[in-house]
């Protein structure tokens, strides 16, 4: 240690060897770990969707023999959570192969000698409604569909309208 006058007042936390601060990395932001592709993240990763299948399959068992109100919604909860995680990865899959085979394509006219057309984002928004529409007419849910989207529709209309009380 370091010796220090006895006429000066010693101070009450002193450093007696520098010691170096550690430097913490968010490994989310950081270029050591290198940069996220989802297409990698998700092959690198693909055992736990058999493992969630699992859980969701106890979830619903235990929902099944569960007596507790409480419990019972608590489970309910979970399985609508899980459920909708699932719904979403797929959405997320289907928008990621359809980006692909559209990068696919628009190589495949490069290697052709044509020049390359993308796509703006509203015509992304109508070939993905179209899509949509395909499929719902395929499972036969196009008119409860469009009955949703009627109301849905209406109540924004009649928002935008002047209410009685401010005439």
């Amino acid at each position: 240690p370091l010796e220090m006058s006895a006429k000066k007042p010693v101070p009450f936390l002193r450093q007696v060897v520098p010691v170096r601060k550690k430097v913490q990395r968010d490994p989310r932001f950081d270029d050591l770990s290198g940069e996220y592709k989802p297409e990698i993240f998700m092959k690198t990763y693909s055992f736990l969707d058999g493992i969630k299948k699992q859980e969701k399959e106890m979830v619903q068992k235990q929902l099944k023999k569960c007596r507790n109100m409480e419990q019972k919604e608590k489970l309910q909860r979970l399985l609508n959570r899980m459920t909708q995680q699932e719904q979403a990865q797929k959405k997320q899959q289907k928008l990621r192969e359809r980006e692909l085979s559209l990068k696919r394509q628009q190589r495949e006219l490069a290697k052709q000698g044509k020049k390359p057309f993308f796509l703006k984002k509203s015509e992304k928004r109508k070939l993905e409604l179209a899509e949509k529409y395909a499929e719902l007419k395929r499972s036969g849910k196009v008119e409860s569909f469009l009955n949703k989207k009627r109301k849905r529709n209406a109540i924004k209309d009649k928002r935008h309208l002047p209410s009685q009380k401010n005439l």
